[in-house]
């Protein structure tokens, strides 16, 4: 499971981020007609406040800029691309960001432009099972946590490197369904491999201990893993703390 955008960095690394509104924008128009489930909507703007990110020298610094110009400018738009862009940053990034992103909705949503059908879900999906498996040796570990949207479920897993100080090294997130046997199964056959069924909040502890120790990615795609998932790791994260 993903945005589909793996080019979206592309579109507007180039720009500034405070200039960058309308190359987002009309991105919006032609991505979220076609988005129809939270969690694609929540990866699409990870995506974008990581793509952004890039630009800035850091995620806070991307989520001011977009909470300084992309907020108002999608407000002033009154479209349903804008609204939906507005509904997807007031569950992802800093409290700025989505304090300005949820007041800025109401009031679009007041002129009455209509919310997108996975808005009222948006980033409060019910929490599943979690788990961590690791090598014996300790070095490595994966933590994975799976989510419900309804019928939906899906799987956010952390790749987390002990020798560089239990930093974040990958990202992922995938289809959830089966997932947890499968992981049981192939661990039961390794005898190098701790599989170990988790606590939620417990899990959401570990994952902020691995955000506040740093990303460490080793490769180019577990370094375009980390920045793409970055934002909806740490909401994850804080909802499963919080639990």
């Amino acid at each position: 499971m993903d945005s589909g955008e793996p080019d979206i960095e592309q579109l507007f690394a180039p720009i500034a981020p405070t200039a960058a509104y309308g190359v987002i924008l009309r991105e919006a128009h032609d991505v979220l007609a076609h988005v129809h489930a939270p969690v694609d909507a929540e990866l699409w703007g990870s995506d974008i406040i990581g793509a952004l990110a890039r630009t800035t020298g850091g995620q806070p610094e991307a989520m001011s800029a977009l909470a300084a110009s992309l907020v108002p400018a999608a407000e002033e738009a009154a479209t349903p691309e804008g609204l939906a862009l507005l509904r997807i940053f007031a569950v992802l990034g800093t409290p700025e960001l989505r304090q300005k992103a949820t007041h800025a909705a109401e009031r679009t949503v007041a002129t009455g432009i209509p919310d997108p059908t996975w808005a009222r879900d948006l980033g409060t999906p019910a929490v599943g099972d979690c788990w961590h498996y690791s090598d014996i040796s300790g070095q490595q570990e994966s933590l994975t946590a799976t989510f419900d949207y309804g019928a939906r479920s899906h799987a956010l897993s952390v790749l987390i490197d002990h020798n560089k100080g239990g930093g974040i090294r990958d990202v992922w997130v995938d289809d959830a369904e089966g997932l947890l046997d499968k992981t049981w199964m192939a661990a039961e056959s390794d005898p190098l491999v701790v599989f170990e069924k988790m606590e939620a909040r417990a899990l959401g502890t570990r994952l902020q201990q691995a955000i506040a120790a740093g990303e460490c990615p080793a490769k180019p795609d577990e370094a375009d893993d980390v920045t793409a998932h970055r934002a909806l790791l740490h909401a994850r994260a804080n909802l499963l703390a919080g639990i």
